[in-house]
């Protein structure tokens, strides 16, 4: 055994298995505040009692895809910086408290993913900290089965090492499908070197979650006021990473992957109709025929609601398709602490629709019976 693995072992035997947390780990926006069960402020919801959310007269199960959390002794391992600054400065939530919020809310299960921090490590260490990180998924999902399921971390820099991780994850631990980031240290997911990694997701018919990492290139023209490296950076990455996907013809090959992409799929679905005119108007530039139009393609994706205002649903659901839309809230990270009735309340939508983005899309995905 190396020293990292020794000093992994040990460090999680004195350290709570998961610690939920939000997208960044050393996040510019503030966290979610303590659940009042701890704060002592009056909760709107009776202590212990789940917020039922009913549709059409029938009790509905809800499902966010987009909850976040961390396991400590992975994040030791891999040596962060950002980890330290977590554990200073934001509230360290146990399944407790993480379940009295979402009962708060009105969320029956969620499931868990961990934003890949892994990716420029090495072989050793990457498989170390992803063993550490399903094994804990694993161990929170079995302790409240009716509660969370959960995404598999994978090494994705060295692709057949994600392969026989995901494949462990998914056949031996439980775990319902892979988080991935939006690239891999600076590599697009179009590269035909993750083109295995891609096909076993296939073959084992899992949805994958796709989570912007931001954009490092645009790091000087995103400082200043306004948080605009997650508020602008977050939703361009998915973008792009989205796009390389369909024009380097990655989808044409691999036409069953179930990718779920975060807040909303970024920008592609706003400004869609533009993918088809550019190949039109400069066609010298492209030099792979797709198999049918590039916006064609956003409806075999899927993507999280997180996009705020009943209008913008209402658009995303008008492209991509209701069905093709899911529950996500990004806790503990408060950018949208009505999630359930931000679908609830969007009046384009029928009943059926708001059945299906709050849980029974998921529920078909991630095999919750």
């Amino acid at each position: 055994m190396n020293t990292n693995t020794h000093t992994a072992r040990a460090a999680r035997s004195a350290e709570p298995a998961v610690v939920f947390t939000g997208c960044e780990l050393a996040a510019a926006q503030a966290p979610r505040a303590a659940s009042p069960a701890r704060s002592g402020v009056a909760s709107a919801q009776p202590a212990g009692r789940r917020r039922e959310v009913v549709v059409k007269g029938k009790r509905v199960r809800t499902i966010d895809v987009h909850a976040h959390c961390v396991i400590p002794a992975a994040c030791k391992l891999i040596g962060e910086d950002a980890y330290r600054n977590h554990m200073d400065g934001i509230v360290l939530e146990d399944a407790a408290s993480r379940l009295r919020d979402m009962d708060a809310q009105g969320i029956d299960m969620e499931a868990l993913s961990i934003n890949p921090s892994w990716y420029r490590s090495e072989r050793d260490v990457a498989a170390e900290a992803v063993r550490l990180n399903n094994e804990g998924l694993a161990e929170i999902c079995a302790r409240n089965p009716d509660r969370f399921v959960a995404f598999a971390s994978v090494a994705l820099q060295f692709p057949d090492l994600a392969v026989t991780q995901l494949e462990h994850a998914v056949r031996a631990l439980g775990l319902r499908g892979a988080a991935v980031g939006a690239s891999v240290a600076g590599d697009e997911f179009a590269d035909p070197k993750f083109h295995p990694f891609w096909r076993k997701c296939e073959e084992l018919d899992v949805l994958v979650f796709l989570h912007p990492q931001g954009t490092p290139d645009l790091a000087r023209r995103l400082k200043g006021n306004g948080v605009l490296d997650n508020v602008i950076g977050n939703p361009l990455d998915t973008t792009i990473a989205l796009s390389h996907l369909i024009f380097e013809g990655t989808l044409d090959l691999f036409p069953g992957l179930k990718i779920c992409a975060a807040h909303g799929g970024g920008y592609l679905a706003s400004y869609m109709d533009r993918s088809d005119h550019g190949c039109l108007t400069f066609p010298e530039r492209c030099t792979r025929t797709l198999k049918k139009r590039p916006t064609e393609y956003l409806k075999q994706l899927y993507y999280d609601a997180l996009i705020f205002t009943p209008e913008a649903l209402r658009h995303l659901a008008a492209n991509v398709g209701p069905e093709r839309i899911m529950l996500g809230t990004d806790y503990p990270y408060p950018w949208e602490d009505k999630a359930v009735d931000h679908i609830l309340n969007t009046p384009s939508l029928s009943d059926d629709e708001r059945i299906a983005m709050l849980g029974e899309t998921a529920a078909k995905l991630l095999r919750i019976g």
